[in-house]
Order: C-alpha cells, then sequence, then structure tokens
C-alpha cells in the first residue's frame, strides 16, 4: 500500500513510524505489519491523460505547456517512466513509456483538439493496457494525471468499471479539472469520485495559472509518500474486492488518503 498522510492543515506528515500505524483489512486488523519506510524516491511510472476533445479547446495551450513543465520536472532520467495519451472519442498514445523528457515533451504539444470525450475508455486503456502490461523489477508507484473538464458521452466503458480496472491496475488517479466557471460542475464531481475511489486527489483551478499550481501539489504528493506491507487476516484468493483502511495513532487531527481497497487474487 502507497498512502499519504497531512495534518489539519494539508501539510503533508513525513517522519512517522510503523508503529504509528494501524491497519484494517476487511473490517479486521491485519495480522502484522511487514514492512515499512518513507517512499520518497520510489521509481515512478506515470501517464498523462489530455483530454483534446472540443470541449477544452480555448485553454488547451496553458494545459499542455503545465503539463510539460510537470513531466519535466518529475520524471528523472534512468529511474521514472511515463506515458503521453490524448483522448477525444478514441484514445491515442503520442509517447509511448520513456525517462526522455524532450520525447515527453513532443507527445504533449503534438496533442490537437477536437471531437467528443470518452473519458472513460482512456482511463480503462492506460490502466489495462498500459500500466498493467508495463515490466518492472521492483516495487514501482503507479499514478495516472487525468485533465479533464469531465464530461464523458462517448464512452464504451461506465464510470465505475473504468476505476475497478484502475483499482485492478493497483493505480492512483489524480484529477485537474478544466472547467474554470467556479460553479459546482457536473464533471467536477465525477473527477472526485475517480481519485477518492483510487487514492488519489481531485483539484479543481479556478483560474487557468492555478492549473500549474495543481501539477506542482501532484508533484509534492508523489514525493511524500509512505509504502507498507501486512498480512491480511482470513485471507482468501477467491477474486472478490476487499475494503482497507489505514489509521494513524500517533496523533490528533491526521488524515491518511490511500486507496479504499483492492481485488484479491483468484485461484
Amino acid at each position: 500500500m502507497v498512502f499519504t498522510v497531512t495534518d489539519k492543515h494539508g501539510h503533508y506528515v513525513r517522519d512517522l513510524k510503523k508503529q504509528d500505524f494501524k491497519v484494517v483489512d476487511d473490517n479486521k486488523p491485519a495480522t502484522e505489519i511487514r514492512s515499512f519506510h518513507a517512499e520518497a524516491n520510489l521509481p515512478l511510472e506515470v501517464g498523462l491523460l489530455v483530454d483534446a476533445s472540443n470541449s477544452v479547446r480555448d485553454r488547451f495551450k496553458f494545459e499542455q505547456q503545465a503539463a510539460v513543465e510537470f513531466l519535466n520536472q518529475t520524471i528523472r532520467p534512468k529511474y521514472d517512466q511515463a506515458f503521453v495519451v490524448g483522448f477525444d472519442v478514441t484514445p491515442e498514445v503520442t509517447q509511448d513509456f520513456t525517462d526522455n523528457t524532450e520525447m515527453l515533451s513532443i507527445g504533449v504539444r503534438s496533442l490537437r483538439p477536437g471531437g467528443g470525450t470518452a473519458m472513460y475508455d482512456a482511463l480503462y486503456f492506460a490502466c489495462r493496457d498500459k500500466l498493467m502490461k508495463a515490466q518492472h523489477n521492483g516495487p514501482v508507484r503507479r499514478a495516472i494525471i487525468l485533465l479533464t473538464d469531465g464530461d464523458d458521452n462517448q464512452s464504451h466503458v461506465t464510470r465505475e468499471e473504468a476505476i475497478e480496472m484502475a483499482q485492478r491496475a493497483e493505480v492512483i488517479v489524480y484529477t485537474i479539472s478544466t472547467n474554470l466557471s467556479g460553479a459546482g460542475h457536473h464533471g467536477d464531481k465525477v473527477l472526485e469520485r475517480i481519485a477518492d475511489a483510487t487514492g488519489g486527489r481531485a483539484y479543481v483551478p479556478f483560474q487557468l495559472n492555478e492549473v500549474s499550481n495543481a501539477f506542482a501539489a501532484i508533484q509534492e504528493e508523489l514525493r511524500s509518500q509512505y509504502a507498507l506491507s501486512y498480512k491480511p487476516a482470513d485471507f482468501t484468493s477467491d477474486g472478490r474486492y476487499r475494503s482497507i483502511e489505514i489509521l494513524a495513532l500517533s496523533q490528533k487531527g491526521l488524515r491518511v488518503r490511500s486507496r479504499h481497497g483492492y481485488y484479491a487474487p483468484s485461484r
């Protein structure tokens, strides 16, 4: 499990120890926490999903620039990997997995807006066909940054099917809304649901220049995480969904954010 801890002011708490946490799996305390460490440096596998539908045309250039800045500051050569997908009616990989930020930047800049929006299909594709199939030699943090207005009018899979695929792929999804109206837009609620279900966070900038701030906040979070492994009580390989809750015991007002559960492997 990868997770973050913030205090009541929203600041990251980075100095906690194994004994400061309790894990509840499927409503039962875990029998033991087997490993625990602060994960500032675990390799990243990041998918950047950019809405290239007609609905975002007027602010597209600025969003591209903010995305390029994020990749340049986040992806470390020979260590991290990222890919870029633009989506309207269909997802299109404009740059496959690479640690080369110049190639990633070209992938972002080559996106052109136009067409309808199949956001759930794009998320499903990125989790199933890219992140689940990626080869790696040790533990990694898998994350998707989804830059969109949250309006979907073309997908073949549902929102919940896309969320389930993200959970199966053990992907944290961060969403950045491109709705700049300041009103409670329906798409923002959708993005909040996706982020919350996967242990990520939903950002709703109110001005265009705040998109860069959202990317910077995601970068900070990716470097402020803990990782632990534990042994569940009464575990069976039956393929069903099991809930997880991580509780911080040491101080009042701490908030732990992680995914809410996982699918047990099938026999």
